[in-house]
């Protein structure tokens, strides 16, 4: 038999969603159709269709008003509804899901494809706290690379030129410095409670991250609230429980108020002023460091980027320099963005000046790390690393290590946390840009002369 697989959601994800959910869900059952219905309430997503359930389906009804990341149906019929329609009339979207055939669907093959995709994807992301933290970050980023590059844009007109009222450069500054960076930690608070709690954790951890700003408690500070306000409103979501016609007070209502009210004094009365101090303590650090300890940083900085290519070393690096960045301290972000360049850069080189050492197909796959490299993207060393893991990932660690230590050494600083060499004509991003560069140029001939020292040649590895 034909199984029909529905998604329904209305704006506020109260009322509308779960009427037409169990409007479905009934006429289906008096018709005998097998259906499974997934809701995207104020609560969350709740009896979510999995890859399984689409790729069995015989069609999907659509019955939204909002997003429902319908790009997952690729190559499946889809009946597309406002959330009213199947309130009114569930039998005849019913009858138009059974009826309804796949035009120019993708090919079995295709669709087995995005099934493996998907699940890869999500295998990829299920990975706990590292999840929760990264999908903070991530929605952070953008404002920390505006932030930044609209402050650097206000040097143009001099170094203080954003102190005069009214002028070009202090609306930039503004834009920049008074906006994008105040928003910051908010939005990493948000986003990792949002990760774990879904929608009631998101006012938690917004108003947790002000919070942290506004008490000095920083990046770290907006890290924690965002657990604290996260595992609080899921604790809260999974224990209230209400009858189902008020079933839609608890993430308007009681989740927001609770969760809200704990995490809000836990960050004034507990986590606040310790973490406060912590970050004080970390700045007046980071500010002072003597060339000796900002050489030993550069290189431990640099060591974990290449490490693991965009695994959790590199990322945890990556965060450490992008929160600082916030703080005003802007040196481990030029290490670390230029480490992170490094590694496809070094192989790259490391295929032109040992070309009896690499296949042909590698020699192809050392251009295309060329641009992943200038693109800081790590994770273009990754088929080398794969390939030849002993001798491949020591000789991009050493040269990056090299890079972070030179770049902490020169004094660089970066006020855009991504965008590798595009960003490096952008005035006053880049502070001493010319040894900058040095820094990338030299780690990445430190990885390409050991690489070619040490790897054998092809006629050796296939004998």
């Amino acid at each position: 038999m034909k199984k029909i697989l529905a998604v329904t959601a209305c704006p506020t994800g109260v009322a509308h969603t779960y009427m037409a959910a169990e409007s479905l869900l009934k006429t289906a059952k008096n018709k005998d159709i097998p259906i499974k219905v997934e809701t995207r309430g104020a609560v969350g997503v709740e009896n979510e269709l999995t890859p399984q359930d689409i790729a069995e389906a015989h069609a999907i009804i659509v019955a939204a008003d909002t997003d429902v990341q319908e790009a997952r149906f690729a190559g499946k019929p889809v009946v597309r509804v406002p959330v009213a329609q199947a309130i009114k009339n569930p039998a005849g979207l019913l009858e138009e899901a059974l009826n309804k055939q796949a035009s120019a669907a993708a090919t079995q093959a295709d669709l087995g494809k995005q099934v493996e995709d998907l699940k890869a994807a999500r295998s990829a992301t299920r990975s706990g706290a590292y999840k929760h933290l990264m999908t903070g970050v991530s929605h952070m980023l953008p404002l920390v690379v505006a932030g930044g590059l609209l402050i650097a844009l206000s040097f143009i007109f001099g170094i203080e030129a954003f102190k005069q009222e009214g002028t070009l450069a202090a609306a930039l500054m503004n834009i920049g410095g008074n906006a994008a960076f105040a928003l910051m930690v908010p939005i990493l608070s948000g986003f990792i409670a949002f990760s774990i709690a879904e929608k009631p954790g998101l006012a938690p951890g917004l108003i947790g991250g002000m919070l942290a700003s506004s008490t000095g408690a920083g990046f770290i500070g907006g890290i924690i609230s965002g657990f604290l306000a996260g595992y609080i409103a899921l604790a809260l979501k999974k224990s209230i429980k209400l009858p189902r016609n008020l079933e839609g007070l608890k993430p308007i209502l009681l989740i927001p108020l609770l969760a809200s009210g704990i995490t809000g004094l836990l960050m004034i009365y507990v986590v606040g002023k310790p973490v406060s101090a912590l970050m004080t303590a970390l700045t007046t650090w980071l500010s002072g460091l003597g060339t000796t300890n900002a050489i030993v940083l550069g290189l431990i900085l640099g060591a974990m980027m290449a490490f693991d290519m965009g695994g959790p070393l590199n990322k945890t690096a990556y965060t450490f320099a992008v929160g600082l960045v916030g703080s005003g301290v802007y040196g481990p972000m030029a290490a670390v963005m230029a480490a992170g360049m490094t590694p496809p850069l070094g192989l790259w080189l490391a295929t032109l000046l040992a070309k009896h050492k690499f296949t042909t197909e590698e020699r192809n796959a050392g251009k295309a790390a060329s641009i992943l490299g200038i693109s800081f993207i790590t994770e273009g060393a990754i088929p080398f690393a794969a390939g030849d893991p002993l001798r491949v990932i020591p000789s991009i660690i050493a040269g990056s290590a090299v890079t972070g230590a030179l770049s902490m050494a020169f004094g660089a600083t970066l006020r855009a946390p991504h965008g590798g060499i595009f960003v490096l004509p952008i005035p006053n991003a880049v502070g001493h840009l010319g040894l900058y560069a040095l820094a990338i140029v030299i780690g990445t001939i430190v990885t390409a002369l050991i690489l070619s020292v040490i790897k054998k040649p092809v006629e050796e590895r296939t004998a």
